[in-house]
Parts: structure tokens; sequence; C-alpha cells
């Protein structure tokens, strides 16, 4: 049973791809942090007409995280594929 030595270009390359997904995993969370933030306080300060936007707006901001976590862990695992 001979290993081939991984492909090192192939290799940074999913590597690359990854760290740039969860660059913006935490930008989005980040802004979705900020977001809460705001509404709330909007919501407290009375101003009740913000909170369903807001609501819609995280929702979207979460989606886009899940849809980068799914392309992370599919490009680990297709990685992971061709490392043997």
């Amino acid at each position: 049973m001979s290993m081939r030595p991984p492909d090192l270009p192939l290799q940074r390359k999913g590597l690359t791809a990854i760290d740039g997904a969860l660059a913006l995993i935490i930008l989005l969370l980040v802004m979705q942090m900020w977001l809460l933030w705001a509404a709330l306080d909007a919501f407290l300060a009375g101003q009740r007409q913000s909170a369903l936007p807001a609501a819609i707006v995280s929702g979207v901001l979460f989606l886009g995280c899940a849809g980068l976590f799914v392309f992370v862990v599919r490009l680990d695992a297709q990685s992971r594929k061709n490392e043997y």
C-alpha cells in the first residue's frame, strides 16, 4: 500500500478558500450581532416598526453563514478525499 505525497498546490488552494470563507463567516456574524444590538436598542426605545425588518435581515445573514459553513465542510471533505 503506497501512499503518494499530497498535492500541495491543490491543498493550499483549498486552505485559502476555507480561510476566506471563515473570514466571511466572522464578518457576517459580527454584522448580525451589531444588527441585534441596534434592533434591540430601537425596540426598547419604542420604535417597534424596526423589529420585523431587522429579523428578516438577521435571517438572511444566518442563511449566508449557514451556506458558507456547508461550503467549508464540503471543501474540507473534498480535500481530505483527494489527499489519499
